[in-house]
């Protein structure tokens, strides 16, 4: 442990904590587990700019009733943060262990969405059909190298110009099993611990339903996606129809970022264990792009979703 972190713990009455070493994950952050017997905390290092987003966020997120980790101690020149151990009982590993939880877990998570849109947009970037396209064609080099990008960018914003309009929320991007923690002692929506939430922006309400429900790390069973999907359209007030056709179009971009994500990784990093999503996302585009509201998307696309 070199001084400057040294210092920071010290500052901030961790000096005598043992550390102990966490898994990351696809990002630039970096975890340590902290412990002294009686408490337990997390550390975690990132840029400024990250680890100020991160604080920003989880603020926002506990006055809004929800449960993101209090921050104990930050050094935001540093980039460095100490925040609350929220445990390790993850809805990933908890349903691979008891599937029959599943529909317990998915209408909490769906729930917390609900309670994100309740309040007005925070003062948060844009998610616009643009920054959608933008991250959507980087990945075209990796799968579809022939299709034209400025094509492709035309095509989803189109697609995202047809759609009514929607008062955009909190979202959170990365909303999925993996980063969700069941947190027993708590009640109602606080019971879904909530981590990995620094690119948070505002968005149309579906892109963190679709987030959830596509998840491209595990299957989630059609009948609690209907389950949520219908949950969440009568909750919202959005109309059923209106919410597939949302849902199809940010599941797309979502989809598309996804798989140039997980290639670049592969590419450049080493890290080619992402490539085994790579099926599961691909069947999520296909689905997404069998939407008649996506037609012109497909047509472009079709060598990514060819079985």
């Amino acid at each position: 442990m070199h001084s400057e972190l040294r210092d920071f713990l010290a500052r901030a009455g961790w000096e005598n904590a043992e550390p102990e070493a966490m898994q990351g994950d696809a990002s630039t952050k970096e975890f340590m587990r902290l412990s002294d017997g009686l408490r337990r905390a997390v550390f975690m290092k990132d840029t400024p700019d990250v680890t100020g987003r991160f604080v920003n966020v989880a603020a926002l997120l506990n006055g809004l009733g929800v449960s993101a980790p209090a921050i104990f101690s930050q050094d935001i020149e540093q980039g460095y943060l100490l925040m609350q151990d929220l445990g390790d009982d993850v809805f990933a590993a908890r349903l691979a262990h008891d599937p029959s939880q599943e529909r317990d877990l998915y209408t909490l998570a769906t729930d917390v969405l609900l309670r994100l849109g309740e309040g007005p947009a925070p003062d948060l970037p844009l998610y616009t059909p643009q920054v959608m396209a933008a991250q959507a064609v980087e990945v075209l080099p990796h799968f579809a190298p022939d299709v034209d990008a400025a094509a492709l960018r035309s095509e989803l914003v189109a697609a995202a110009g047809a759609l009514p309009d929607c008062d955009p929320v909190l979202m959170l991007r990365d909303y999925h099993a993996e980063n969700l923690i069941l947190l027993p002692r708590k009640q109602g929506v606080e019971r879904a611990g909530l981590i990995d939430f620094q690119d948070a922006m505002c968005a149309h309400p579906a892109y963190d339903l679709v987030s959830l429900l596509q998840d491209a790390r595990r299957d989630v069973s059609p009948q609690i996606v209907a389950e949520c999907t219908s949950r969440f359209a009568a909750c919202s007030g959005i109309p059923v129809a209106e919410l597939d056709t949302a849902m199809a179009l940010f599941g797309t971009g979502r989809a598309l970022r996804i798989l140039g994500i997980f290639a670049r990784l592969a590419a450049q990093q080493g890290k080619t264990r992402y490539l085994d999503f790579v099926p599961r996302v691909r069947a999520h585009l296909a689905a997404n792009l069998a939407h008649p509201a996506l037609k012109g998307v497909r047509d472009l696309l079709e060598s990514i979703v060819r079985p």
